[in-house]
């Protein structure tokens, strides 16, 4: 059940993302910051990318906020309230559905990649104490940089499929204003 609770905790609670949201009931919106905050902590230590990290400040300040907003609404505003996921609110089971067939291809690659990563640094620890140096040099750079590689080259690919879909829209809607022009003067 959704409920005001103690000040003092919600501010505790409060400053760890997400943790206020579900300290105060709605589980959802909680969930949905905590998830987004450890993730990004979770994908930029992994691949070593301090870039990815960029969004936590806005993550922990918005879940901040949002926390002491809740606090602060009228009674009957906040009993009014309900819980949603803040990402995809209104998503139905047959949307999920459609989005789990049409990438599932898509999160088996991610799926692959790092288990890859992880049976390979696990490989690499036990046998680099018994490889010649350069050899040793060699794997641990491949292993170090893979994951930052093929999720370079996804976010490439990622940009010309874009780029390409929007070509198509704009010549798909050329060729419709043709259409009509040569309709229209006939």
């Amino acid at each position: 059940m959704i409920r005001k609770k103690s000040s003092f905790l919600t501010f505790i609670f409060s400053l760890m993302p997400g943790a206020g949201e579900m300290y105060m009931g709605f589980m959802k919106r909680g969930l949905s910051l905590m998830a987004a905050f450890f993730f990004f902590i979770f994908i930029g230590a992994w691949l070593t990318m301090g870039l990815l990290l960029l969004p936590l400040p806005l993550i922990w300040f918005y879940s901040f906020f949002d926390t002491h907003n809740l606090r602060s609404t009228p009674d009957e505003e906040f009993y009014a309230l309900e819980d949603d996921y803040i990402l995809f609110p209104d998503i139905n089971k047959d949307h999920v559905r459609m989005l789990q067939s049409k990438y599932r291809n898509v999160f088996a690659i991610i799926l692959i990649v790092i288990g890859f990563s992880i049976l390979w640094n696990n490989i690499y620890k036990v046998f680099n104490d018994y490889l010649p140096n350069i050899i040793d040099n060699i794997l641990y750079d491949i292993g170090y940089y893979f994951p930052q590689l093929l999720i370079g080259s996804a976010i490439i690919l990622f940009g010309f499929y874009l780029i390409r879909g929007k070509k198509k829209e704009l010549d798909a809607a050329e060729q419709n204003i043709f259409l009509e022009d040569k309709g229209g003067s006939q």
